[in-house]
């Protein structure tokens, strides 16, 4: 059911590639269809909106203000929902703020030889879009991970969408809104949302940022706005890279592989191990433990087409494979995992120990489960802080200062041909010589 690759055999790497490319093929009828949503709502706002969510949603309403949750409704979700769930809920936001309160950075300057005063400001953005997905499946728990950064970071104004399809709206998603303080939540969603947050409408604010995972129509209608607005990243479907040695009990390991398999089907799970014994116990109870699990199909589906068991020589080369996938969870199922944290550098979260399960990560370890795909985690970072922040440089310069930095900044200006940067540099250095 699951293949099983060996690193010692020929065509390894170019077979491992192709496994790990496959989802990043996305239909091109996807990307028309978020390009002709987009440009709708562009052009006709709150009617296109309407039209939208009537068709994909199934939820017809006669105004976009009539599809805004209140904050009443929200409280009010909070009050009903049962007290184990809301207890739940607010330790995890407890834990999820604690943790950003570590990322907050301070504005700086320093004073040079030349008397110039050079620094930066950091400022939180003023307004940004939550999408919360809930097509599928609602997720609470990505409530609370995107929105409270966004708060730590300071941001003024949040805008959240979530869709509703035909109307139902899950009261434990309202409950973590009503907890993360949601201003205005619109129970919207696909392209269309993603198309009113970037250019707004009549109801609507347009934000300066969208952050915040959700299906392929979503992923597509955020690639296209990018540079309207900013945006976190393209998130797709969860991964999971389990390296386990043999010291920590597969049925761990297996069921950490199963909770990013029951995701979606085109989720994918992979373990790397250098020790063949292990590899075998693992298969066997992937094969014992499927049939009791509650979403088994979506789960035989996903390692069946994405699933991969891979025997290595050693751990250095499970790790260099591990920064070759670039996953989006970690886990180092080792005796120490410690030791190996340094040589990782493409991860979107690393989990240290058998006790560090994927799922407590998910829910309430305190980080952002909001994490880079798709092998992005080479260049890119887990939802934090700084994705709600913008920096300025700030730049202030002495009479001494603008007449020693014209002495290099005319040369340079002349050598690339732009005389009035020449000029503007050398008014500075002759204003110097007439003062003194």
């Amino acid at each position: 059911m699951i293949r099983v690759l060996d690193s010692a055999q020929d065509g390894f790497l170019s077979e491992l590639d192709q496994l790990l490319e496959w989802d990043t093929r996305e239909d091109i009828g996807i990307e028309q269809t978020a390009r002709s949503v987009l440009e709708e709502i562009r052009l006709h706002g709150d009617e296109a909106v309407l039209r939208y969510t009537a068709q994909f949603d199934e939820l017809a309403a006669d105004s976009v203000a009539a599809l805004k949750v209140t904050r009443a409704q929200m409280q009010d979700a909070l009050d009903k929902i049962d007290q184990t769930t809301r207890i739940a809920l607010q330790n995890a936001a407890q834990r999820i703020r604690r943790y950003h309160e570590h990322q907050l950075e301070d504005s700086w300057s320093f004073e040079d030889e030349l008397g110039n005063r050079l620094g930066q400001e950091i400022r939180p953005l003023e307004r940004v879009g939550v999408y919360v997905p809930g097509g599928q499946a609602s997720y609470p728990s990505s409530v609370l991970m995107t929105l409270i950064p966004a708060r730590v970071a300071g941001v003024d104004e949040l805008i959240v969408t979530v869709p509703t399809p035909r109307g139902e709206v899950n009261q434990t998603v309202l409950a973590a809104l009503a907890i993360a303080e949601a201003e205005h939540v619109f129970t919207i969603g696909g392209a269309q949302a993603i198309g009113a947050l970037a250019f707004g409408t009549e109801t609507i604010p347009r934000v300066d940022k969208i952050v915040g995972p959700g299906g392929a129509y979503v992923a597509a209608a955020k690639r296209l706005v990018f540079g309207v607005v900013g945006i976190d990243l393209i998130a797709g479907p969860s991964e999971i890279l389990v390296i386990a040695d043999g010291s920590v009990d597969v049925e761990w390991s297996v069921l950490d592989l199963f909770s990013q398999a029951e995701h979606d089907a085109a989720a994918q799970a992979i373990l790397i191990t250098p020790d063949q014994k292990t590899l075998e116990r693992v298969r066997e109870y992937i094969d014992a433990r499927l049939p009791g699990m509650q979403r088994q199909d979506t789960i035989r589906a996903s390692l069946s087409d994405r699933g991969i068991l891979i025997k290595c020589r050693d751990t250095d080369e499970a790790v260099a494979l591990a920064n070759r996938i670039a996953p989006e969870h970690l886990e180092l199922h080792v005796q120490d995992a410690e030791a190996l944290v340094p040589a990782i550098r493409n991860a979107g979260a690393i989990f240290c120990g058998p006790h560090a399960g994927e799922t407590l990560g998910d829910y309430v370890a305190g980080p952002s489960h909001v994490l880079p795909t798709f092998g992005t985690a080479r260049f890119a970072s887990p939802l934090g802080v700084y994705d709600f922040q913008k920096r300025s440089s700030v730049i202030r310069i002495s009479e001494q200062g603008a007449a020693a930095l014209a002495d290099v900044a005319v040369p340079l200006a002349t050598s690339e041909g732009l005389q009035a940067h020449a000029l503007a540099a050398a008014a500075r250095a002759q204003q110097k010589k007439v003062s003194d």
